[in-house]
């Protein structure tokens, strides 16, 4: 997915450094915000499911650490680390797309004031 992200940012900030310098229509950049705006929906539906599976991975973390603290078996702290883990990753992934949807804001923006 960041490779996913970083590729189409890489492509639209082309399209802008190309479109400063005169080079593109305004039919040209009109496609080119339709196009971008297409793909920030994508990626705010992708950014809302991850924040769904994150919060629910934290919660049954939550629920195993209180689990755990009540009847302590290795088997509960275990599943604590794991689950400690798992949640870790999903923090980091949603924190990249989430700055990564905000860039695409920023470049949106940009396409708006150059297609007026």
């Amino acid at each position: 997915m960041w490779a996913y992200l970083r590729h189409h940012e890489k492509f639209m900030r082309t399209l802008l450094k190309g479109a400063r310098k005169g080079r593109m229509s305004q039919a040209e950049l009109l496609k080119a915000r339709d196009y971008h705006l297409q793909k920030i929906s994508f990626f705010q539906h992708e950014r809302l499911i991850h924040l769904w599976v994150t919060l629910f991975i934290a919660l049954f973390l939550l629920l195993t650490l209180g689990f755990s603290m009540l009847h302590k078996t290795w088997t509960g702290l275990a599943l604590s680390i794991l689950l400690l883990i798992l949640t870790t990753a999903y923090v980091v992934h949603y924190f990249h797309l989430e700055n990564g949807v905000q860039r695409f804001y920023a470049l949106y923006e940009e396409l708006e004031l150059l297609s007026q």
